[in-house]
């Protein structure tokens, strides 16, 4: 019942995506409201809340890896020059260290590149922050494909794999800059280890004003009785296009974002796979062991469902970000088609 959407692992570079879109009426630049709305930079808003915190709570530190420029905390620096620790290229030093200023009483913000900050520092986030029960904040800028071009060694599409395995470490990937606020509130908040998803793509607001934000607590952004699309940061606004589209064939389809990938919201997921017909997971990783696997095992277990992953198989090659979107199927049009296939249905209306 369960199938994952996703090319054979390929090298070399990516080709343009344009061909596919300019033949597909159900790929990715077919107009819709969202894809034309104005899209935001969330390291920005990360940046603003995180001095808005320091303002207000003094034992809120940063600690990086060369990364001032990229973590987008120039404006942090300025302000609090002697509260920010920049140990170079040194990542399972940088981590044992936010462990350290955690153990002294401080609030420390660990922030670096996600494939280096999970990659690197594996052993210290699990030993020196999850085992130990520290409030360390882990921070991975950049996450997903949004370094394109610099290819494999700079894509982060293992983290979310990787850290679901470490208990008693909440893994968050907020959508768009009301999430991305509200999970760096709540990640100072929080009296343990976390781990959070800050985004470089582009993307819409579409997180309802006073909406809420909590572990194992999804947003129910569309209703639908047909199928449930399932997804988490990037992907969120390309579900509600993808929604959209089935709408118009006739097709309800409901769509989750779950913002917390561990600990998940079992019971929206449970929830959606006895209420509707079918399942779709989407996300910027790997599909071996993140939000996909986690529905999987959810619903195998409790409510097996017809069901379809997308996300990245193998190593993912160099290409433009938006490329590497299209070329795993991580697009409306994907989903859409997936949607249809977990249905029954031919994957094109037409």
């Amino acid at each position: 019942m369960t199938e994952t959407t996703s090319p054979a692992r390929t090298t070399g570079q990516v080709a343009d995506p344009t061909a596919e879109s300019a033949a597909d009426p159900t790929a990715e630049t077919v107009a819709h409201p969202l894809a034309d709305a104005p899209a935001y930079d969330c390291r920005q808003v990360f940046a603003e809340e995180l001095i808005a915190l320091a303002r207000e709570d003094s034992r809120v530190v940063v600690v990086c890896n060369d990364s001032v420029g990229s973590s987008n905390l120039s404006g942090f620096r300025d302000e609090f020059p002697d509260r920010l620790i920049n140990v170079g290229i040194a990542e399972q030093n940088m981590v044992g260290v936010g462990a350290g200023l955690a153990n002294a009483g401080y609030v420390p913000f660990v922030s670096a590149a996600g494939p280096f900050l999970t990659g690197r520092a594996l052993e210290q986030i699990k030993a020196d922050c999850a085992y130990s029960g520290h409030k360390v904040i882990l921070c991975g800028q950049s996450p997903g494909m949004a370094y394109g071009e610099l290819g494999p060694t700079h894509h982060s599409v293992e983290d979310l794999s990787w850290l679901r395995a470490v208990a008693d470490l909440t893994v968050v990937v907020p959508t768009d800059r009301a999430q991305t606020r509200a999970a760096v509130r709540w990640a100072h908040a929080h009296d343990g280890p976390s781990y959070l998803r800050v985004p470089r793509f582009k993307v819409p607001d579409v997180t309802p004003s006073g909406a809420p934000f909590a572990p194992g607590r999804a947003l129910t952004l569309r209703e639908g009785s047909d199928v449930t699309l399932v997804a988490i940061g990037t992907m969120v606004p390309r579900a509600l296009i993808a929604a959209d589209r089935l709408a118009a064939e006739g097709i309800s389809a409901r769509v989750l974002n779950t913002p917390f990938v561990d600990p998940l919201d079992e019971a929206a997921i449970l929830r959606a796979a006895a209420e509707t017909r079918a399942l779709v997971t989407a996300e910027e990783a790997t599909v071996s062991g993140g939000l996909g696997a986690a529905v999987a095992s959810l619903t195998g277990q409790h409510s097996p469902v017809p069901l379809r992953l997308l996300g990245v198989s193998g190593f993912a090659p160099t290409g433009s970000p938006e490329g590497l979107l299209e070329h795993f199927g991580l697009t409306a049009g994907a989903m859409y088609r997936a949607a249809r296939e977990a249905l029954g249905l031919p994957s094109s209306a037409s």
